[in-house]
C-alpha cells in the first residue's frame, strides 16, 4: 500500500472505482448475527494489554476472500476497556510490511503515549506505552495514524473501540452486559467488487475520501443483533474514512442520546435522528420492550464534495433518486427472558466543569483549505489548514499547559469533520450563533463548514511529542490537511 501524492491521484486509479461501481457481488440470503468483537478488560489482564497488527484474509461475502488487516485478528480488533485511576501498559507489536501506529483517538494522555506519526513502529518492532486513564467514562476509538498510510491502514482493517468506565458511570444503572445489552456498533462503508474488497483510488478519492457501497458493522454486511426487550446502550461509532451517517430507526422510533466523544451528557436528549461524521462517536439508549424488530438505517450520503456544491433543489433531488434509507443493523428483540433489563432512563447522567471563557488566553483561526486547482498546479497544494500543508519537522501552534483557548475553525468546499488530539473541547458558537442541539457535550471531533467557535482547556503536556489537530477525512489528512501544536 502505497501513499497517494498529486502525482499519482492525477496517474489515474480511477478505473477500479468505476469498476466497484458497476460490477455486482453476491450477497448472503439472510443476515448473519452481529459480531461482537472479544472484550480485554486490562484489571481481568493485570493492566496489561497485547496488540499485534497483522495482515490477513477476511472472508466478507460467502467463497470471497479479501486482503486485509487486523489487530490479534485478520480485521479489526479487540475492544479493550480500561478503568479511570488506572495504568495500563499495553503492547503493541507490528507484524507487517510497512510502518504504523496506533492512536488512542480520544484518551488524554501526554503527546509522546499519543500514539501519532511521532511515535511509528516499524515492522518486526513493538511499543509499550503505559497509558495514564485519567478521565469519565467514555466510548472511544483506536486506530492506524501512520504517516501518509493513515486511509489505507484503517481501510484494510486497523481500527477497534476502546472504553474507559468509571465509578460514576458504573453508579447510574445503564446498561452495562457487554455483548448483551451494551452493544459496540462500528460502523464502516466499504467498497467491494464481486464480493471482494478493494482500494478506490484516483484524484476524486482524494478530494471526497473513500466511499463504498456496503455498509459494514463490526465487519459484516447487514447483520442482526438479538437484543433483550428493555433498555439497549448502542455505542456507535463511524469508523468510516469519510462518510456521515445521518441514523435513525426504520419506524421512526425515538432513542435516547446520552454520550459524545467525551463521555455522558449532563442528562439525555431524545431523538429521532443523529449525524455521525468521520472518527466521531456517540452512544444512545434504545427501548426495545415493545418487542418489534426494527432497523437502524441511514440517510444517503449527505458530505461529499459534488453535493456540498449542488443546489437545495438539485440535492434534494439527488436524495430521490437514491434507493433512500440504507440499513446499517437490523434488531430482534427476546421478550422472553429470565434476565429482563431496565426500561428506566436516569434522569441525570453526568456532572462535568466546563472552562470559563472568561479565562482565555489566546483565540486562534484556522481555516482547513481545499483548492480544487491545486490538484493541476504543482505550485498549490490541495488539501492543507491555514494554507499550509503537514510537516512532521513544523510546530505551527505553541500553547502553554493548563491554559484555556478559543480555537475558531471552518472549512472550505464541504463539511470537514475536525479532530483535536489531546484535549476534549465544547463548541461556544456556531456561524456566530448559539450552537446546534447537537454540539453539546464534550467533544474531540466537531463537523466545521461556517466558523465554529471551539473552548478549549489544555491540560495534557506535548513537549516530548506534538498532539496533531486535522480533518477525520483520513485521506484528507494524509494528503496535508493537518498540523500539529505543543503543550508547554
Amino acid at each position: 500500500m502505497t501513499f497517494l501524492n498529486r502525482r499519482t491521484l492525477l496517474a489515474g486509479g480511477g478505473l477500479l472505482l468505476g469498476a466497484a461501481c458497476t460490477r455486482r457481488f453476491a450477497t448472503p440470503d439472510q443476515a448473519g448475527t452481529l459480531p461482537i468483537p472479544r472484550l480485554l478488560d486490562a484489571r481481568d489482564h493485570g493492566q496489561r494489554i497485547g496488540l499485534r497488527a497483522q495482515e490477513g484474509e477476511t472472508t466478507f461475502f460467502p467463497g470471497r476472500r479479501s486482503a486485509t488487516m487486523g489487530y490479534n485478528g485478520s480485521y479489526l480488533g479487540p475492544t479493550l476497556r480500561v478503568h479511570r485511576g488506572d495504568d495500563v501498559t499495553v503492547t503493541v507489536s507490528n507484524n507487517l510490511s510497512a510502518d504504523t501506529t496506533v492512536h488512542w483517538h480520544g484518551l488524554l494522555v501526554p503527546g509522546e503515549l499519543d500514539g501519532s506519526p511521532h511515535q511509528t513502529i516499524s515492522p518486526g518492532e513493538t511499543w509499550r506505552p503505559t497509558l495514564p486513564i485519567r478521565q469519565p467514562a467514555a466510548t472511544l476509538f483506536y486506530h492506524s495514524h501512520a504517516h501518509g498510510q493513515t486511509a489505507e491502514q484503517v481501510y484494510a482493517g486497523l481500527a477497534g473501540l476502546l472504553f474507559v468506565t468509571d465509578e460514576e458511570e458504573q453508579g447510574l444503572g445503564l446498561p452495562s452486559d457487554y455483548g448483551v445489552d451494551d452493544l459496540p456498533i462500528l460502523i464502516q462503508d466499504r467498497q467491494f467488487v464481486d464480493g471482494r474488497l478493494v482500494l478506490p483510488a484516483g484524484m476524486m478519492v482524494a478530494l471526497d475520501g473513500r466511499r463504498g457501497n456496503v455498509i459494514l458493522v463490526n465487519g459484516a454486511y447487514n447483520p442482526r443483533a438479538d437484543v433483550p426487550g428493555s433498555l439497549v446502550r448502542l455505542r456507535l461509532v463511524n469508523g468510516s474514512n469519510a462518510r456521515t451517517y445521518d441514523l435513525s430507526f426504520s419506524d421512526g422510533r425515538a432513542f435516547y442520546w446520552i454520550g459524545t466523544e467525551g463521555g455522558l451528557l449532563e442528562k439525555s436528549v431524545e431523538l429521532q435522528s443523529l449525524p455521525l461524521a468521520s472518527g466521531q462517536r456517540a452512544e444512545i439508549l434504545v427501548d426495545f420492550s415493545d418487542g418489534r424488530p426494527v432497523s437502524l438505517v441511514s440517510a444517503p450520503d449527505q458530505s461529499t464534495l459534488r453535493m456540498h456544491g449542488m443546489s437545495m433543489m438539485h440535492r434534494h433531488e439527488a436524495s430521490e433518486n437514491n434507493a433512500g434509507n440504507e440499513t446499517v443493523l437490523t434488531f430482534s428483540p427476546r421478550l422472553a427472558s429470565s434476565k429482563r433489563g431496565s426500561t428506566t432512563l436516569p434522569l441525570l447522567l453526568a456532572s462535568r466543569a466546563v472552562p470559563d471563557p472568561a479565562t482565555v488566553v489566546a483565540r486562534r483561526r484556522l481555516v482547513l483549505n481545499m483548492r480544487l486547482g491545486g490538484m493541476m498546479d504543482s505550485d498549490e497544494e490541495p488539501l492543507t489548514i491555514n494554507h499550509r500543508r503537514f510537516d512532521m519537522d513544523r510546530i505551527d501552534e505553541e500553547v502553554e499547559l493548563g491554559a484555556v483557548e478559543i480555537w475558531k475553525v471552518s472549512g472550505q468546499k464541504m463539511a470537514h469533520p475536525f479532530h483535536i488530539h489531546g484535549v476534549h473541547f465544547d463548541v461556544l458558537s456556531r456561524d456566530g450563533e448559539e450552537p446546534d442541539l447537537l454540539d453539546q457535550g464534550p467533544r474531540d471531533t466537531i463537523v466545521v463548514d461556517e466558523p465554529v467557535e471551539l473552548l478549549i482547556r489544555f491540560d495534557q503536556p506535548a513537549s516530548k511529542a506534538p498532539f496533531l489537530f486535522h480533518c477525520h477525512i483520513l485521506e484528507h489528512e494524509d494528503e496535508g490537511m493537518m498540523g500539529q501544536f505543543s503543550v508547554t
